[in-house]
């Protein structure tokens, strides 16, 4: 993780476990660095680290095996999908539709524009 200084530590940690989540270097049911590891690794506080994995606990996507450390969930990539979406939805589809509506670009040439940035 590269932390900017836009945003607080502490939801980049959510994020970069999210992210690792979602692309299978945590899979559901297996075993997360603990918060000495995140603070040590990361030259964070540990009052940091378990700030960011307390997110992820209280929306289900991380639980706690007392006496034994944090485990991802069973149906955590479901649930950071649906999470993501909604957000990609509000932080990018919202503005892209304003955006073209103010300039006067169709739904169709939206869509046109969409299936080109796909094509590689």
């Amino acid at each position: 993780m590269n932390f900017n200084e836009e945003r607080p530590i502490f939801i980049q940690i959510a994020e970069g476990i999210e992210d690792a989540i979602l692309s299978g270097a945590f899979s559901e049911e297996s075993q997360i660095p603990s918060i000495t590891d995140f603070s040590v690794n990361y030259r964070i506080n540990p009052a940091t680290a378990l700030k960011g994995i307390n997110i992820l606990v209280e929306e289900g996507v991380i639980y706690k095996k007392r006496g034994v450390g944090m485990f991802v969930a069973d149906g955590a990539v479901s649930k950071l999908k649906g999470k993501r979406k909604e957000q990609f939805f509000d932080n990018y589809i919202k503005n892209l539709v304003e955006e073209a509506r103010r300039l006067g670009i169709s739904k169709d040439e939206v869509i046109r524009l969409l299936e080109r940035g796909y094509v590689k």
